[in-house]
């Protein structure tokens, strides 16, 4: 039923306007894009708006609309959504704002809360938003000017969301010949999320490729059912996560709460959705353009072309630490362009190929082909067009006919790279589009869409992931912060690998625990968070006048001992840490372990649960990692046993999502080939005291 009334939303042949000098803008921006269907205007006092006939009110109106602007006040908002539902309209957009957008004015969440209500089962939009546009069929609930232009008949274009109303003008307004089929702004998402949106957009056969400006996620499972969909359509979706900044992440006690922020849950949802992620606006729109005109990726091996060193260079650099490549010619495909070239140049990827052959079409297309060859993800031919009021580009135009043939002649997916995105006018883009190739502005951005088209290709060869662990019931509010001892017996008792350890309350305990673990033993000062930054641990102690000792230097210093047998032949110290997240439930973070945790910033996110192939994978990511792997001659260190304590952590997350709010295990100390890996520090905050 929702799904039907967004479709009546997003392409209505009727449309009720309600309001003002809003309403009327929105009658206006439908006529001179040539809406084709009825808009019904409606104003208790005017008898006609914009030449068309007005009606006092929705009981006036000729027919149920497919879709309405509500351009009134938000009190008045509840009454023309609630007046909609009842006559059975598709949908409405509520442009009002003074909803829950307003922080702390308690009467605009009780607006929002009535307006939801008021609306039941017809979708709305907004509130605080200006609505949408549907550039295929001329279709505007837009209270504003953009700079969009209508599709041709049979054209096709992506798709747009954003939860800003301001930057959706911005994205109309741009100049690189992006084809944009609809916009659509999300505003509060009262009732109706970005993901119910998009997966009513991406049902549209004219939407090749989904672009999201995302402030917030609605429902993981909303967009859970969003990427699903568009894996089975075989469409894009590349995102702008905003939220990225220190400022957005609140500080916690723990190692991982410092790593592990909203942002770094978000980017794992995203990754694990299949949902390429860009973090600027420019960059969005080239994917999207790479996307529309190319698809997804099916490698991340790029090459380049260019007639000037200084572009080559550019392009290798700009590729550095990125997961796309411009990889070495093999020496047979090296011969080849070679042959084309002659010995005054000198070949490589990215290729300076001089400009000996330009304006030489017949030799241009026999260098390219022979470059493009090599079965590349991606050729990449990077030229800026001159200006025209001072110059000729027909030279130009040469070049690209000689790319055009390559590309055809070996079936082969082919971008134009700009270095400076005002250097390609907008009808060349246009044109370049319509040929099958794709015109990107600005190296950067370039890559930035080159990377974006290849993570997709590559997530939509893998198993689609599971949905993320949920809460399995309601948790106890009472909040438990569990020392190292406690939480050590409760990681124990579910089957973790913890070494063998007692609490003491003196030294003559420590000492007894000590002589019943066996020597050597560690010993630390229990109820402190940060044990190393408080000199409150001594490690590798080996006998009882050694325990005495250090147990009469702890004592004063926290809350009581803890004694544990010590681990031996430790290669290598991992944190493993899970945060409890509002939206996406338990977020597990690994990273390099020990006291410099947070001055190195090694470490990876992942949501749960996730397979022991993921764990692997994200074990590999981390810098640290030679280190595990037997660095410079090092022992190597039991991997395997790693990964089963890890993937053990994780499912206890996971039997406890809703339960626990913070884990921090610092260090995993991960020992030798076939010696195990064991927790050495624990903290633990639940909800409630855990079995």
């Amino acid at each position: 039923m929702m799904a039907h009334r967004l479709d009546r939303l997003l392409r209505p042949k009727t449309i009720a306007v309600f309001g003002g000098l809003q309403a009327a803008e929105v009658i206006r921006q439908s006529q001179k894009m040539g809406f084709a269907g009825e808009i019904w205007p409606v104003h208790p006092r005017h008898d006609e708006v914009q030449g068309l006939k007005a009606y006092r009110s929705v009981a006036d109106l000729p027919g149920s609309p497919d879709a309405a602007f509500i351009g009134v006040n938000r009190f008045l908002t509840l009454d023309i959504v609630r007046d909609l539902r009842a006559a059975g309209a598709g949908a409405a957009v509520c442009y009002a704002s003074g909803f829950l957008e307003a922080g702390d004015d308690a009467e605009g969440a009780q607006l929002q809360q009535e307006l939801v209500q008021a609306a039941g089962d017809m979708p709305i939009i907004g509130p605080n938003c200006y609505g949408l546009i549907n550039y295929c069929d001329g279709a505007l609930l837009w209270p504003d000017q953009h700079g969009g232009r209508r599709l041709a008949p049979g054209e096709r274009g992506v798709a747009i969301i954003t939860q800003s109303s301001n930057i959706a003008i911005n994205m109309t307004m741009q100049r690189r010949g992006l084809p944009i089929a609809h916009v659509v702004t999300a505003g509060n998402q009262a009732q109706t999320g970005v993901s119910d949106m998009a997966i009513a957009l991406i049902e549209d056969k004219r939407v090749t490729a989904l672009g999201l400006h995302i402030e917030a996620f609605q429902s993981a499972a909303g967009f859970e059912a969003l990427a699903k969909r568009a894996r089975q359509l075989r469409k894009p979706i590349v995102a702008m996560k905003v939220g990225r900044s220190a400022q957005a992440r609140a500080a916690t006690v723990s190692h991982t709460a410092s790593l592990a922020g909203s942002d770094a849950a978000s980017d794992a949802f995203l990754k694990r959705l299949g949902i390429a992620r860009v973090h600027s606006i420019p960059s969005l729109l080239e994917a999207l353009k790479l996307l529309h005109v190319h698809g997804s990726l099916d490698g991340n091996t790029l090459s380049s072309m260019s007639c000037s060193g200084g572009e080559a260079s550019v392009m290798a650099d700009a590729a550095e630490g990125r997961s796309i490549t411009f990889p070495p010619l093999t020496t047979e495909h090296r011969a080849k362009v070679k042959a084309t070239l002659g010995p005054l140049v000198t070949v490589a990827n990215p290729l300076d190929y001089h400009t000996f052959i330009w304006n030489d079409e017949p030799a241009m297309t026999r260098t390219f082909t022979a470059m493009i060859s090599g079965g590349f993800s991606l050729n990449c031919l990077v030229i800026d067009f001159p200006r025209r009021d001072r110059c000729s580009d027909v030279d130009w135009w040469t070049t690209v006919r000689g790319f055009e043939a390559a590309l055809r002649a070996d079936g082969a997916k082919g971008a134009i790279i700009a270095s400076l995105p005002e250097s390609i006018p907008e009808e060349d883009i246009m044109n370049l589009t319509v040929r099958g190739i794709a015109p990107l502005c600005g190296i950067i951005e370039a890559l930035d869409a080159a990377e974006a088209a290849a993570f997709i290709g590559q997530a939509w060869k893998r198993e689609p992931a599971p949905p993320v662990a949920c809460r399995k019931a309601k948790a106890d509010p009472d909040i438990h912060e569990h020392d190292e001892a406690q939480a050590k017996a409760v990681l124990r008792r579910h089957g973790l690998s913890v070494p063998e350890g007692s609490r003491g309350t003196n030294a003559d305990e420590a000492v007894t625990a000590a002589e019943s673990l066996g020597y050597p033993v560690a010993i630390k000062a229990l109820g402190i968070a940060h044990k190393s930054e408080m000199n409150a641990v001594r490690l590798n102690l080996k006998n009882a006048e050694a325990v005495r000792s250090a147990a009469n230097e702890l004592m004063p210093l926290g809350s009581g001992l803890y004694v544990e047998r010590m681990v031996t032949g430790a290669v290598g110290e991992l944190l493993v840490g899970i945060l409890d997240d509002p939206q996406f439930g338990p977020v597990m973070t690994l990273g390099t372990g020990g006291v410099l945790v947070e001055l190195l910033q090694d470490s990876v996110t992942l949501l749960l649960p996730s397979s022991r192939d993921e764990i692997e994978e994200a074990l590999r990511s981390l810098r640290m990692f030679p280190l595990l792997d037997g660095y410079r001659g090092k022992p190597k260190a039991d991997l395997g046993a790693a990964i089963d304590a890890i993937d053990a952590i994780a499912t206890f997350a996971v039997e406890h999502a809703g339960r626990i709010i913070e884990l921090d295990i610092n260090p995993l100390l991960v020992c030798g080939e076939g010696k195990g890996a064991w927790i050495a520090d624990a903290l633990l905050v639940t909800k409630g005291e855990l079995k």
